[in-house]
């Protein structure tokens, strides 16, 4: 997408930022992406990132560091078993290929949706590139369809006391009405997006830019299957541990345009 200026924060014409032109995966990973990834050995301490991998172009600091490596799980089987994160209710994850490899895949960390983007040829979004795919750039939608009312049929949300697997929809599955200004699928609802960023404040304005400060949590961006709809706009984000392992998180990557 072309890159361009906007405001972060609920346009909040004090936290302005200009970003370059990049590009955002148009579904969220599914399990079937995230299971070559697994396949192929990668996101453990046996087979972790290369320093460096994963950076972003123009923010050089940005990439994959050895001390990332201990927050990886031992080797492939460890990993696989952690996805079981909800006691079979509602993780995405199936031992083998089943009838679940187009639901978004949930139950990862920061650190290991970090490894699958850098892996993937791509990085994870920093939380402007997320909030400005989600309100359109310079047009400052509250939702990424525009500014009609959130219903089912743009965003999956809603499911009340204990979700199950059922209520997890397919990546894509609100496309087209859901979709964002450059075709962006599920940026509200289904699941939470972890991005680059930490929990610390950005400047203003802001150009190209990602926290990337000592902090202990992470940036969501987009609410999940539960949010009701308070939480699902084009800025709806929390902060996490990196560590959190959740049926309610997963990830999309960026990549250069």
């Amino acid at each position: 997408m072309t890159g361009g200026t906007f405001n972060r924060l609920q346009n909040n014409a004090e936290y302005p930022a200009t970003l370059s032109d990049f590009r955002l995966d148009i579904h969220e990973v599914s399990v079937g992406r995230f299971r070559a990834f697994v396949d192929a050995g990668k996101g453990t301490r046996a087979n972790p990132p290369a320093p460096g991998a994963g950076a972003h172009p123009n923010l050089p600091e940005s990439g994959w560091i050895k001390a990332f490596d201990d927050k990886l799980l031992a080797d492939s089987a460890a990993l696989r078993a952690a996805f079981a994160c909800d006691d079979g209710s509602i993780e995405s994850w199936t031992p083998a290929p089943a009838t679940q490899e187009n639901l978004p895949m949930n139950c990862i960390t920061w650190y290991e949706a970090f490894a699958f983007c850098a892996w993937d040829g791509g990085w994870l979004p920093t939380a402007a590139q997320w909030n400005y795919a989600g309100v359109g750039g310079s047009e400052q939608r509250s939702y990424p369809w525009g500014n009609a009312a959130i219903e089912p049929s743009r965003a999956v949300y809603g499911c009340t006391t204990h979700c199950n697997l059922g209520d997890l929809r397919p990546v894509g599955s609100t496309s087209p009405k859901g979709d964002g200004k450059w075709g962006h699928s599920d940026l509200v609802g289904n699941l939470w997006e972890w991005t680059l960023d930490t929990g610390a404040s950005l400047p203003k304005p802001c150009n190209d830019c990602a926290s990337l400060v000592a902090d202990p949590d992470r940036v969501r961006f987009g609410g999940m299957v539960a949010s009701n709809t308070r939480e699902l706009n084009s800025w709806s984000g929390s902060t996490q541990p990196p560590e959190m392992r959740h049926y309610s998180t997963g990830v999309r990557c960026g990549r250069p345009k």
